[in-house]
């Protein structure tokens, strides 16, 4: 039986605020950069939002049940989300689709960057008294949650948004190919593993780093 006294269920109330503001500003980064792409389809969605509401519509297991089940009973919190797009426009604009896959990442690194910095003025201004304060732990969830999500869709494996990110660094025309050839098999359960066998490995020393750097 998960542990359901109050300071658990308090953490687990902070964390998945934080959790479900962090996924849907990552999937509203998506869908914005795209429409500034040309591709309209999560827009018409309802994903150019700040809104949780279109999100969760879209991904409920991903957005509720998997995030607060976990929470209860793995100890942390496990989540996915998705923002619709135009294969057809990101065959035409592989760059500009690399774009909109680098910006979910980009903007969970400046949601970390603001958890890091909220803890050291609330720390240096005397705000926060204690790491077990509400504020302290809701700051530091923002920090750690979006360090996490940040690392882990960088991971260039299909279908995380590294794996489109790195057409960036291709020529338009063996973008379209790498387009291809992802679009042609069934990568998505396979890519899940290894990025979570990649992650495994390379997230401690990327989060000691990142937390003696910036806490």
């Amino acid at each position: 039986m998960p542990n359901l006294d109050p300071e658990f269920l308090v953490r687990v109330l902070l964390y998945y605020i934080v959790f479900l503001f962090s996924t849907t500003c990552h999937e509203a980064a998506h869908a914005f950069v795209a429409k500034l792409g040309g591709d309209n389809t999560a827009e018409l969605g309802g994903q150019v939002s700040l809104n949780p509401l279109p999100h969760i519509r879209r991904s409920p297991f991903g957005m509720v049940v998997f995030p607060l089940l976990s929470a209860f009973f793995l100890n942390g919190m496990i989540g996915f989300a998705s923002a619709p797009y135009n294969p057809n426009w990101a065959r035409r604009h592989p760059h500009r689709a690399g774009l909109m896959a680098l910006a979910g990442p980009a903007t969970n690194f400046s949601l970390m960057l603001l958890g890091a910095l909220g803890l050291r003025l609330g720390a240096h201004l005397h705000w926060i008294h204690s790491f077990r304060a509400p504020a302290a732990q809701l700051l530091f969830a923002l920090f750690s949650l979006n360090l996490l999500l940040g690392v882990f869709n960088l991971i260039p494996a299909p279908p995380l948004d590294g794996s489109s990110a790195i057409m960036l660094f291709m020529s338009e025309d063996r973008a379209r190919g790498y387009l291809d050839w992802i679009h042609t098999g069934t990568y998505a359960l396979p890519g899940i593993l290894v990025g979570l066998i990649i992650f495994r490995y390379i997230f401690p020393p990327v989060e000691n780093f990142v937390q003696s750097l910036l806490l």
